[in-house]
């Protein structure tokens, strides 16, 4: 039986995301939802650790000597940006420490390197935002961590709100993260920035965007983001005020 190849060049030429997440990751298919069809992702995870979500935590899956060998893991697949994907890991030591889990996963090979809290540093900047709301699903300790982080960058919170939880944060439901979401807000809030990038979100953007009249950020959205605008790709998926402004529209 004579073989019907197409008389065309293929498949479309690949561009890789390496993308380090913490051992209790669950939202990979979240993070391909943002992926032009170009874009492919490859995981690499910290190490397992037998505690809670807490600051503790968050200082575990963000060693240095963790993220460097986990960005090595992805390397031989030539990706053009690595990200640690990872909020609380990338705020829990302030703004110097983020920029050195840049620094570590550069000079462990990548040619480029994102965190997820430096993707709210950019999404900050771009907004030109002052005062914002904050949900996490975090205890207060490590919420007010993120408090500190936000703090350093000059960015006032107006309202914050935590769930409270030590896992299975990829469980919550939207309708609870929607109530959160709209309970953080205040008519001075310029933003709501939603922390944890085990936390689904994708689908509540644009509707409270357009109820609330204000810029829904997201983890995922935020980082998987950064590394598109790296990339000099365009932005995909919801999210109109900081698309918007990425892209000059």
């Amino acid at each position: 039986m004579e073989l019907n190849i197409p008389d065309f060049e293929g498949p479309i030429a690949q561009r890789g995301i390496g993308i380090i997440a913490p051992f209790d990751m669950a939202l990979e298919r979240e993070l391909w939802r943002w992926a032009p069809m170009e874009v492919s992702l490859h995981s690499a995870r910290t190490p397992y650790e037998p505690i809670e979500v807490s600051c503790e935590m968050a200082e575990l899956v963000s060693d240095r000597k963790h993220i460097m060998a986990a960005t090595r893991d992805v390397l031989h697949v030539e990706p053009e940006v690595v990200a640690y994907m990872c909020t609380s890991g990338s705020f829990i030591k302030g703004l110097a420490y983020e920029r050195s889990l840049c620094d570590a996963m550069r000079e462990a090979g990548a040619p480029d390197a994102i965190t997820t809290s430096g993707a709210l540093v950019e999404a900050v900047r771009a907004l030109n935002l002052d005062r914002i709301s904050v949900i996490t699903p975090y205890d207060e300790p490590l919420t007010n961590k993120l408090h500190d982080f936000l703090d350093e960058l000059g960015v006032e919170i107006l309202r914050s709100d935590h769930l409270g939880l030590g896992g299975g944060i990829w469980k919550v439901n939207y309708r609870t993260i929607a109530e959160r979401i709209i309970s953080a807000d205040t008519p001075d809030s310029e933003a709501i920035f939603v922390s944890c990038t085990n936390l689904p979100t994708y689908d509540l953007i644009d509707p409270l965007e357009e109820r609330l009249g204000k810029p829904i950020l997201t983890a995922n959205q935020l980082s998987m983001w950064s590394c598109l605008g790296h990339m000099k790709l365009p932005m995909m998926g919801p999210g109109k005020w900081l698309r918007d402004v990425f892209t000059g529209e």
